[in-house]
């Protein structure tokens, strides 16, 4: 009579193979590009307000309102688009200079870091912090009882991040292997 051993099956460090970052490898090639495309349009969400706010392009700042040119990016928005609960908090620091710079910050801080596929962690944070913030602004949603599009960007940015999507069409397997991040691996 035999006595089956079964093998031991040990998970080897994925860390540095392309299309990984800390251990996180997505084999499917289709996965990695939707990943990737993720990654770039909710980058490309968070930027193109920056350089509409800044540069006033017209779509939704007119030039004379752009940063540059002295406007207040949040003072709009906070003192016409508020409602609910939290909307005095936000009425009250609308178009203060380190609110401005601040969320102009924020912009092309998380909209570079999630196109580029760096610095992702802090990216999915605080874009999930602004996506927070920019929800309560419109408490309550008039569409459904709590959930609106800022939930879904924030998901988006904290799925990208925990899958190393950085690597997928981006610079995040470079980066990963810097010496200053692999030292301090929030950093990826």
């Amino acid at each position: 009579m035999a006595v089956h051993t079964p093998e031991r099956h040990t998970l080897r460090s994925t860390a540095g193979r392309p299309g990984s970052q800390d251990d996180v490898l997505v084999r499917s090639g289709a996965t990695r590009a939707l990943l990737g495309a993720s990654r770039v349009l909710v980058g490309f969400f968070f930027l193109w307000p920056f350089l509409d706010k800044a540069f006033g392009l017209g779509r939704s700042t007119p030039s004379a309102g752009a940063w540059i040119n002295g406007g207040h990016p949040t003072e709009g928005f906070l003192l016409h688009g508020t409602k609910g609960p939290f909307a005095h908090m936000f009425d009250s620091v609308a178009g203060t200079w380190w609110l401005d710079t601040l969320f102009m910050l924020g912009l092309l801080g998380v909209g570079l870091a999630m196109m580029l596929g760096i610095g992702m962690r802090i990216a999915a944070v605080s874009g999930t912090l602004m996506m927070g913030f920019m929800w309560m602004v419109t408490l309550w949603p008039d569409a459904n009882p709590f959930m609106d599009s800022h939930w879904m960007i924030a998901l988006v940015l904290l799925i990208t991040a925990a899958t190393g999507a950085g690597s997928y069409y981006g610079l995040g397997g470079w980066w990963a292997q810097q010496r200053l991040v692999r030292e301090h691996r929030w950093l990826i």
